[in-house]
């Protein structure tokens, strides 16, 4: 009896230290667009040059994240953003779905004063509804690489999964221009980057929880599945910890270079074992809201090049789908462990009426920082090795992730 007691007593306590949050895979902006004819327009309009002038005038004056050369400084790519998950804000629970992103570190879902057509497409924080609401009165504005929201700050209840994070700052979107988040799938983003990275002054999520003491340890990790569909999961946030079941072989550390981003040092990056680029070890973050790879345009234009993959008048780069067994092997050396892309892993396929399109799964983006250009490590990536984050030892682990033979 008093083993039985014991053991009741530890999966009740692992249970609540480690809280799963599903993840599911949607149809990317990029892609519905392009369904619909209208990705060439889109991107035109959403340059972030003529997003600035057509839109500058409806934000107040001196508006922070309207400055010049802050949209490169925000890498979020929500045009191919693919997995979301649920939370709750307030009292009672209002429910959002969100993109999980370890690429910035702000928390917002639009407000139900929101003026945009966006924010009528999703669902909205009703602040009068929750008995656990406090007014901020702060504004900011967070820029992201094809769109802009300005909103109000706030505090209330976050439920995400079974942890609950009282008082959390988040910002409630009152404005958001343009067309891109009005494809959005997505209600608004939940991010899982350090403070540093914030544009909302206050603890991001992650650090509220380690505050509030809600998880048994400072980590958190993703498996991210490679089909969407019925398969279950489809991906997986899990808030304290790792889950052994998901991955195979042992775990790859590498420290954070930079507190910010989810900051690495990559060794170099290799074609077919032979060309190789950033041969002298260079920057990369891990963004799961960003789908694709992405990295200094002179570096990816030749490893486009290298892979047999043709441009497009829109800046994609298609590969012939016939060909796919005959391309070459991409290498990333994180940690002197070698972590290699098949055509299959870094061929993004798409249906076009009755065409299957093959794409690159890897895109141009100069990000310069003081430690030089950095690389992305999207989803692309991310869906081969499953990948964790500790925020105790900042660090960012790496493993072979399991997926099923069908996969």
């Amino acid at each position: 009896m008093l083993r039985f007691v014991l053991v009741l007593l530890i999966w009740t306590w692992t249970s609540s230290a480690l809280v799963r949050i599903p993840l599911r895979r949607m149809p990317t902006i990029r892609t519905q667009l392009r369904t619909q004819g209208q990705l060439s327009e889109f991107l035109k309009d959403h340059r972030p040059d003529m997003f600035n002038r057509r839109y500058a005038q409806c934000y107040p004056p001196g508006t922070p994240s309207l400055r010049l050369g802050r949209s490169s400084e925000k890498i979020y790519n929500f045009m191919d953003a693919q997995f979301y998950g649920d939370i709750s804000l307030g009292t009672p629970e209002q429910n959002f779905s969100v993109v999980f992103d370890t690429g910035s570190s702000d928390l917002w879902v639009p407000s139900s004063y929101c003026v945009s057509q966006a924010c009528a497409l999703h669902r909205r924080f009703k602040a009068f509804e929750s008995s656990t609401f406090h007014h901020d009165g702060r504004m900011f504005g967070i820029h992201y690489g094809s769109g802009h929201l300005l909103g109000v700050m706030a505090r209330d209840t976050l439920k995400v999964g079974a942890l609950t994070a009282l008082n959390q700052e988040f910002g409630e979107s009152v404005y958001e221009p343009g067309a891109a988040f009005v494809m959005a799938k997505f209600d608004g983003v939940l991010g899982l980057g350090y403070p540093s990275l914030a544009e909302i002054l206050g603890n991001p999520v992650f650090d509220n929880m380690l505050a509030q003491k809600t998880v048994e340890e400072p980590v958190f990790s993703f498996y991210l599945s490679r089909k969407g569909g019925d398969r279950d999961p489809q991906g997986e946030l899990l808030l304290g910890g790792t889950d052994e079941t998901l991955y195979t072989g042992s775990i790859n550390w590498l420290p954070v270079t930079a507190k910010g981003y989810w900051q690495i040092k990559m060794d170099s990056v290799a074609v077919q074992g032979m060309s190789s680029f950033c041969p002298q070890g260079c920057q990369a973050i891990v963004d799961t809201g960003t789908s694709l790879i992405a990295g200094p345009t002179n570096d990816v234009l030749s490893l486009q090049q290298l892979i047999g993959a043709s441009p497009t008048n829109i800046g994609e780069f298609l590969i012939d789908c016939a060909r796919l067994s005959s391309l070459p092997h991409v290498t990333f050396v994180l940690g002197g462990k070698e972590y290699t892309l098949t055509a299959e892993h870094y061929v993004r396929k798409e249906m076009f009426g009755d065409r299957e399109l093959c794409f690159s799964g890897f895109q141009a983006v100069d990000i310069v920082t003081s430690d030089g250009p950095l690389w992305i490590l999207g989803d692309v990536f991310l869906t081969e090795f499953y990948s964790i984050f500790d925020r105790g030892q900042d660090r960012v682990g790496f493993a072979l992730a399991k997926h099923p033979a069908a996969e």
